[in-house]
């Protein structure tokens, strides 16, 4: 039972420091050849939002607004990616059980 605690106890650390890996990382996700980037953590939480000057244009405005969705969701997929490779290098390959996941 012992040896279960400890093990226990160094999941939940390098899950820890997993998470802090996670925040720290950052992704870029490209739409419209790379006339707008998403900057986001790994995390999915977004950064920055880069637009070039040539879609600046009140008639291009709804291209504009989806191609910041577009980009938004490829960096979201990015760092999905990250988590997930991360996730396995922590659990050794191992799945969570349904609930404990990032």
């Amino acid at each position: 039972m012992l040896d279960i605690m400890k093990q226990a106890q160094k999941l939940q650390s390098r899950m820890a420091d997993m998470q802090a890996e996670l925040e720290a990382a950052e992704v870029e996700g490209r739409a419209g050849g790379g006339l707008v980037t998403v900057a986001m953590s790994g995390k999915g939480e977004v950064k920055k939002v880069t637009i070039d000057p040539s879609l600046m244009k009140a008639e291009e405005r709804e291209i504009l607004e989806d191609l910041i969705v577009a980009a938004a969701a490829d960096a979201k997929t990015k760092a999905e990616s990250i988590a997930a490779e991360k996730m396995k290098s922590v659990t050794g390959g191992l799945p969570l059980p349904p609930g404990l996941g990032l």
